[in-house]
């Protein structure tokens, strides 16, 4: 369980740090798309991570399992519709 909650620990602060790395660089589209990108690919991990948690009976509690998982669901789709503006607006700029 520590080890997996210390995953799960990286792994969302890696959603931030990737989306304000990736801000940083917006004047660079490709660069911006890529961070987006990488913000997406910690936040599936990260609920990898707490699946794991809860199927091997770490984490018991149904109730705070099903309203993370569907907070974490809920990211990753407001992060996938902010790539895909992203990157509409990088193809619009060519």
């Amino acid at each position: 369980m520590y080890e997996e909650g210390s995953q799960i620990r990286r792994s969302s602060k890696s959603v931030k740090s990737n989306i304000v790395e990736g801000y940083g660089r917006r004047n660079y589209k490709n660069e911006y798309i890529r961070f987006i990108t990488f913000a997406l690919a910690s936040n599936d991990e990260t609920l990898d991570h707490l699946e794991t948690l809860f199927e091997t009976g770490s984490l018991t509690d149904k109730i705070f399992y099903d309203n993370i998982h569907n907070k974490i669901e809920l990211l990753g789709k407001k992060i996938n519709r902010f790539l895909q503006s992203v990157q509409a607006d990088h193809l619009s700029d060519k």
